[in-house]
């Protein structure tokens, strides 16, 4: 992000904040949809986070951390969106008929839903460092920094995530009593 842009919106320049809010927004928007995994919620984040930067944008000491301090007010917004509604709303995408899928992406359909269902499972603090590291490709250090947590907190959280979702994909793939039962 040009440092200057943010200098220039730091002082109140609003044209300079709506191209911040342009240059940004669809960003903050994808990984508050990857965390959230609604796109209402995702929205709803994405807003409360543009309002949060834009109030506290003067308090933004180094305006190179921009991107940082968004993600992190971003994450607080998504923490805020999370506990208000806990309710899990499928996203469903109707096919048109004469799209046809090959053997191949039946299996990959398959995987993605299992690796869907186990991230849903994950708590938002969990969802949080496995979307920045994995989507965003940042250091475990780099997230540390960003949530203002210690670095071997991420490591536990990440740790822990991978774990939980590979329960879930587990548990998913055993039968049930009722395919066992005679």
């Amino acid at each position: 992000m040009d440092p200057e842009l943010v200098i220039r919106a730091q002082r109140g320049d609003g044209e300079a904040f709506a191209s911040l809010a342009v240059a940004c927004g669809d960003r903050l928007h994808a990984i508050a949809h990857r965390i959230l995994r609604d796109v209402d919620l995702a929205e709803d984040a994405t807003q409360q986070a543009l309002l949060a930067i834009w109030q506290n944008l003067p308090a933004l000491r180094d305006p190179a951390r921009f991107e940082a301090w968004s993600y992190r007010l971003l994450v607080n917004a998504c923490y805020s969106e999370g506990r208000r509604q806990r309710v899990w709303n499928p996203n469903l995408r109707v096919l048109r008929d004469d799209e046809t899928a090959g053997p191949d992406d039946f299996g990959q359909v398959h995987d993605r839903d299992q690796l869907e269902r186990g991230f849903r499972r994950l708590s938002i603090d969990h969802r949080v460092v496995v979307v920045m590291h994995t989507y965003l490709g940042l250091s475990l250090e780099e997230i540390a920094d960003t949530l203002g947590v210690p670095p071997g907190t991420i490591r536990s959280r990440i740790h822990y995530a991978v774990r939980a979702m590979r329960a879930a994909i587990d548990a998913d793939q055993r039968p049930s009593l009722r395919e066992v039962a005679p």
